[in-house]
């Protein structure tokens, strides 16, 4: 497991980040610290958490795990804001009122005096950058988080924040998170050129599609019973193009051609990516993640970048899963699923 430099911090990062949104909804307690463990063993010191995850069950577990043997002092914990956390109307978003309470709740919940990495789940139009930087930088000078990122921020976005911190004197956004996977591309448009130009990390999620880059899905509608792409759509009325399947064919022969999984391979390629620091895993089983962390032993040939952009160019698209993720409510389900 390599460990890259977070942007412009000087904190180095395993090349792999360890997603926490199945824990305490399809990952019980039990499987979820069994694959925090086993991450950790296999050199991950970095974990991405949300307070709206499993409402906000994730972020127990991985306090109640991380605590245990040091393990915390070891691990680069991330975490995010903005979505609703109860029926009231300022219980939600990236005002002030809001970070600074959510904040704490979320210390409390992760058992740790300080967060590595605070993020805003999103951008919100009705609350202005500085409103937001002000509250952050607040947090950052308590001593209650180390740096500060965002989620799905646009280029604009990206480069307004820099500005104004800049203007302000406030701490600055250190990282970004886009949807960003070989069958979207849409973030090599803008996000992560601007993040190359100013030194911001990049830690995509979903770099497996929500599993369709798995394989285990079929182009006729089969694959596995009960999944996201089941009927060739997910969860949010994503649909997989012809051209995604072919794509998802050609995955398949790749990782058939190394001895190893589509996983492994669509991992690799995010991975290898120019200006990505560290895709998310979003594990639901054990045996997942361990497949999963075997994408640090694939090499991506010139050849094989070859083969992928010529289905998927750079910047383009198979499956319209940016624009989409962009526009997902963060309403909280407020009962836990379990």
């Amino acid at each position: 497991m390599d460990h890259r430099p977070l942007g412009r911090t000087g904190v180095k990062v395993s090349e792999i980040c360890l997603g926490t949104m199945m824990f305490g909804g399809r990952a019980d307690k039990e499987e979820s610290v069994r694959i925090i463990d086993h991450a950790l063993d296999a050199g991950v010191n970095f974990i991405d958490t949300a307070n709206v995850y499993a409402a906000n069950e994730s972020e127990r577990i991985v306090g109640e795990a991380l605590k245990r043997d040091g393990k915390r002092q070891r691990t680069i914990l991330a975490t995010k804001v903005h979505g609703a956390q109860s029926d009231d109307v300022n219980d939600r978003g990236i005002s002030r009122r809001h970070i600074i309470d959510a904040c704490d709740a979320s210390l409390r919940r992760l058992q740790t005096d300080w967060i590595d990495l605070y993020q805003l789940h999103r951008s919100n139009a009705d609350t202005p950058i500085d409103e937001t930087l002000r509250a952050l930088d607040d947090l950052v000078h308590a001593g209650k988080v180390r740096y500060i990122g965002t989620s799905m921020f646009p280029g604009w976005q990206m480069v307004e924040a820099l500005w104004v911190a800049k203007e302000l004197g406030l701490n600055r956004f250190v990282c970004e998170q886009p949807a960003y996977h070989m069958l979207d591309r849409t973030a090599e448009r803008e996000v992560i050129p601007a993040a190359r130009s100013f030194g911001t990390a990049v830690i995509p999620w979903g770099p497996l599609c929500g599993g369709l880059l798995t394989g285990k899905y079929e182009r006729d509608g089969g694959g596995e019973m009960g999944g996201r792409w089941q009927d060739g759509r997910d969860n949010v009325g994503r649909e997989a193009t012809p051209l995604a399947w072919d794509t998802i064919d050609l995955v398949k022969k790749l990782a058939a051609e190394k001895g190893r999984s589509p996983s492994q391979v669509a991992l690799a390629w995010c991975a290898a990516q120019p200006g990505v620091t560290a895709p998310i895993i979003g594990p639901r089983t054990y045996e997942q993640v361990v497949d999963n962390l075997g994408a640090v032993d694939v090499e991506i040939t010139a050849d094989d970048t070859e083969r992928i952009d010529a289905l998927v160019p750079p910047c383009g698209v198979a499956v319209r899963y940016y624009d989409r993720a962009n526009a997902l409510d963060l309403r909280p389900r407020f009962q836990r699923i379990m």
